[in-house]
Order: C-alpha cells, then structure tokens, then sequence
C-alpha cells in the first residue's frame, strides 16, 4: 500500500507529534540522556507556542504512561474542574440554556502544567529549566507560522480588534495578521516560562523542590494571582453578550492532577486501554466489544461492508457516551457493563444492513439516563454553524459573516504526542484547550484560559451535569496497547468527537488489516457526527458521515443506498494521528501527513 511517508524504525528512541519543532524537541531531550517522561514533556510545552490555534499553557491533558521499570501503565488526570461557583443556577440566571463556547464562563481549572510537572517529578530526570528552555528559546527568537495560524487568527480579527483586545496585542503584531512561513514571537509567554524557572531554582538545587516550587507558582503563585484578576473583568463570549467568569485563584489552589488505572478492554492480541468515563476514551472500547460480535475480518478497509459496521457501531457506543458518561467522583457510571461481551452482543444485535438514524443508548438495571436526540439534533444550532458542526474543537472561524460574538466557534483540531525511549518507557498524551480564539489572553503571559466547560450540560438529570469541582466529559483521549502482554503501542489523534473514531480505524487497520503504522494512518478515513456533539452548540446530524474524497465512488454509492447521509470532503481531510510502537528490540514511530504539520522521528 502507498504510504505518504516511511515507517520510522530504530533503537534508541522515537517520537511523533502533531508539529515537526515539537517532535525534533523531544527527540533532542533523548539525544541528551532524557528519558520518555522528560521528551513528553519538552515536546508539549512546545506544542502549546507553535500550534496556539490548537493547546496553550492554559489549557488541559490527559496522558497514559508506561513505567518499563515497574511494568506499569498508568493514566494521569489533566483535565481541570468546574469552578466552585459554577453551578446550574447560575448560568440559568444569566439567561443562559447552554454554557457558552468561548469567554470567561466556560474556563476549567487549567490542568495541563500540573500534570506535566507531576509527571517530570515522579517519573523524568531532567530540571524544570531542561523543559523550558526549549519553548522559551522559540517564543524569543520566533518560530515559523504554519498556514492554519494565520487562517485561525483571520477568522477572529473583528472580535479581537473590538473586544479581545490582549489577544489582538499578541496575535495581531503591528494591527496585521501575520503571514505564514514568517517568524512568530510570543515574548510574553517566554517571560511566563523564565519566570516559572526563576521561581522554581528558587527553592535550590534540589530537582523535585524545584518542581514543586514551579507547580506552586502557578497555581498559588503569580500565574493563579494575574487569572483571578482578569476572570473578574467581562469579556464577550457566544452568548452576544460580555460575561465575567467564575474561576478564582482558590479553585486553582485546591486542585491538582491525579493519577488513576486505565480502562483496559481485551480484543485479541491486544489488551487496549484509555482513560476513564470522565473521557468519552471508554467509546473507543465500547466500539471494538461491538464489533467483536460483528465481525469484520476479511473485510476491505475501503468498502462498504467495513464501512458500516464501522459507523453503526459509533452510533451505539456514543450513544451510551450520551447516556452515562460522566465524572465518576460525582455519578456512577456502569462501566463493568457497558465494556461486558454479554451486553455489547445484545448491542450488535441492533446493526442490520441499514443505517439507523436513532439514537439509541442501552438499557442497564438501575439506571434511566435518556437522552433528547429530538432536541440535539434541531436546536442551539444556527444557521452558521450547519457547514461547521461535528468537525472537532471550536478554535477558529471559517465565515467572517458570522455575527462577532459567534467568532472563534467553529470547528478545529488539538494536538497529539507519542514517546518511546530506549528503556521502553512510553508516553501517549493529547494535549488541547486554551488555544488562541478560545477566550481573551491574560495580560502580559501570552496565552488564553480553556473553555472545556462548555462540555457541561445545564441540565441536572444529565451524567455530564455542571457541578463544581466536577470534571467535564472530555473529547481528549489519548490511547494505548498491550500486545501479548507486553506494553505495545501508544497512538492517538487530535479531532473532538471523532477523536476515538479515527483512532479505531488506525487500530483495527493495523490489527486486523496487517498495516505498518504509517498505512493505517494513510489509509482513508471516515466519521460519523450521528450523535450530540460535545462542543457549542451541541447539536446533532442523524445519519451524517463525512468520508475521504480518495474512498472508491462505489463504495460511496453503496453506503448512500444503505441509508447513510454521506458527505464526501477532500482527500486528505479526516484526522491526526500519531503513534509509536515497541516491537521486540525495534522501536517503530508514524505520522500524520494530513495538514503537513505532523512528524515522527528517531533513531
């Protein structure tokens, strides 16, 4: 099969990102006797400079890691929480039906320093500085804009010129937006990250002190000080209207990233596994105890039959997302069920050779979590948002005729980075959220807050309800692969919704198709947007998959006679994986070649 680009293999270490600086960053932090968990983190920190329409410092992670040593995998929990004062009844009394896509109201605490931070004290070697240096380095001297940069920043000149007017003073140097291929300085995040440093050295020469006393900057310090402050103030958001938030520094202060067991479903040789239902990663292994009793060897990655399995399994397991999805610290959630072969083989029962146009979650003793579909699918969803919905992430604006609050909702991506080093130490982590039209950026520090509470719903008989301390439902979910018992293959992909959709195909193309990495990310893709979408303005379009220009007209044709609403898009449209793979002595790395920006390196 065609492949865009090679299979990376070596020895010594490999890692793929989303971003050819950050995955050469990473790859250096080997090169200097760093180790998985130091890469990682060098190379994310990266991520949030050079792909800021995509992550920031402000934003959320979720990542599973491998200890080899200890022969561990383990999740840890970025994902901020709900403020203290964001409840239900406040956003009702601001007239408010649904929390707003961008601004102040939908800001979570921002997990993602926390948790690299955790991550380099337990498990890396290198200095805080090791980490920074990097980022601070390209945030000085510039680093070259890729072309969705300026189209991100094009898309939101109006509301950044008329009231987001800190992030104008980043984004638009000069009152232009910047073109691509030209360097880029963000010198405010750089002062961040030397101050961090400076703070964190303070505290000695000790490696985890100064850890510590970097973690306490920024969430007790002077970065949780300048949010506090600035939440206060009213910014517009996609309500029409100018909202102050609800974040405070002492919601900051009280939270800190956790670690956790992964979910873990057996499928084969594999024993797959992703974070937990405060995730929407549990879908991914719903799908394959689905597709279990289907069946789909012998099938062709590019026909019909594949195809439809594929969707209608989607269609069940995010349906039950829908369901009973939530942060288990405040619902339960019958997750022994959902993941179990005799409830999935009832649930494949329910494909026949049509396309159901229903949502349709489980029934499961003790619970009765229904689901409006009728209301997903036809309201809080202007005329706008039709050609944008179900794409992925709200980070930039494809219609400058859109009214300004409307500016930066529309539909995007996030990012993804893989490590292996040569211990076997592995890392797979989908960094996102605070990206450049998310909210306004902080005076003075260079980035925006994330709005992943615009997850929520403001409805109190809902799994993925607001409450405070409460952990959205991510989009974000990254994954990870035992194979025969080993630690196998971290991969993952930026996407929202569809995130553990293309994810799937990459999986089941390598493990039932006999493709490389690099084949099964190359090889066409597909999507359904059949249930709610997570992100503003959570609607719906029953039926609807969006399919590669480059799958054949007949497989096409013969979907659209099985009912589907098929909408072709251009050849090389649909995700952004990344993955990596240990193979004996062997270490294997791929890359996206979608959006020219994703990379994969070793040696």
């Amino acid at each position: 099969m065609f492949t865009t680009r090679p299979e990376i293999l070596g020895t010594f270490g490999v890692v793929a990102s989303t971003h050819w600086l950050a995955s050469a960053t990473g790859m250096a932090i080997l090169e200097k006797d760093g180790n998985a968990f130091d890469a990682a983190c060098a190379t994310a920190f990266v991520l949030q400079l050079v792909e800021p329409h995509l992550n920031g410092p402000g934003g959320e992670v979720p990542i599973i890691l491998h200890d080899a040593k200890k022969k561990a995998t383990r999740v840890l929990c970025g994902q901020g929480t709900a403020p203290a004062k964001a409840t239900i009844a406040h956003y009702r009394s601001l007239g408010l039906e649904i929390v707003p896509g961008t601004g102040f109201l939908a800001a979570t605490v921002p997990g993602s320093f926390d948790a690299w931070m955790l991550m380099l004290r337990d498990y890396g070697t290198k200095t805080v500085r090791d980490v920074l240096s990097p980022v601070i380095a390209m945030a000085e001297r510039g680093y070259p804009l890729v072309p969705r940069i300026p189209a991100a920043i094009e898309g939101v000149v109006d509301l950044f010129t008329k009231e987001w007017k800190s992030s104008a003073a980043v984004y638009l140097p000069g009152g232009n937006v910047p073109k691509p291929g030209t360097l880029f300085q963000n010198r405010d995040m750089a002062a961040t990250y030397t101050r961090i440093i400076k703070e964190a050295e303070a505290a000695g020469s000790d490696r985890v002190k100064q850890i510590e006393a970097a973690r306490a900057a920024w969430y007790k310090g002077f970065v949780a000080d300048a949010i506090d402050k600035f939440v206060k103030t009213e910014s517009m958001d996609t309500s029409g209207r100018r909202n102050a938030g609800v974040l405070t520094g002492d919601d900051m202060a009280k939270w800190q990233a956790t670690y956790e067991e992964p979910l873990s479903y057996r499928y084969g040789r594999y024993d797959v596994m992703k974070c937990g239902p405060w995730s929407q990663g549990p879908a991914l292994l719903q799908q394959l105890a689905i597709l279990k009793h289907l069946g789909i060897d012998g099938t062709d990655p590019t026909g019909p039959d594949f195809v439809h399995k594929v969707v209608e399994a989607a269609k069940l397991a995010f349906a039950d997302r829908e369901a009973f999805y939530g942060d288990p610290n405040f619902v339960k959630v019958p997750m022994e069920t959902l993941l179990s072969d005799t409830y999935n083989a009832e649930r494949a029962r329910l494909v026949g050779d049509r396309a159901s146009l229903e949502l349709r979650p489980g029934k499961v003793p003790g619970f009765d979590n229904r689901v409006d579909y009728a209301l997903a699918a036809s309201q809080i969803r202007p005329k706008d948002f039709d050609a944008i919905l179900g794409i992925g992430e709200p980070t930039m604006a494809k219609d400058k005729k859109q009214p300004l609050h409307m500016r930066g909702a529309a539909a995007g991506d996030t990012c993804h980075v893989d490590v292996i080093d040569r211990h076997g130490n592995m890392v797979s982590a989908t960094p996102s959220g605070g990206w450049l039209s998310s909210s306004p950026v902080i005076p003075g520090f260079g980035f925006p807050l994330s709005t992943r509470g615009q997850m929520f719903w403001l409805d109190e008989t809902a799994p993925n309800r607001l409450e405070p301390g409460k952990r959205p439902r991510t989009t974000l979910t990254p994954s990870f692969a035992h194979r025969d018992g080993e630690a196998y293959m971290p991969f993952g992909t930026p996407g929202g919704d569809q995130q553990d959709q293309w994810q799937l195909m990459f999986f089941l193309h390598h493990a039932h198709h006999g493709m490389n990495l690099q084949q099964s990310i190359d090889c066409p893709a597909f999507h359904t947007e059949h249930f709610p979408s997570s992100f503003y303005p959570r609607g719906a379009k029953p039926g609807k998959v969006v399919m590669e220009g480059r799958f054949p007209k007949e497989t096409i044709e013969a979907l659209k006679a099985r009912g589907h609403d098929v909408e072709v898009g251009l050849d090389w449209s649909e995700g952004r994986l990344s993955a990596a793979a240990k193979d004996g002595e062997i270490l294997k790395a791929a890359a996206n070649p979608r959006g020219m920006q994703g990379y994969a390196i070793g040696r």
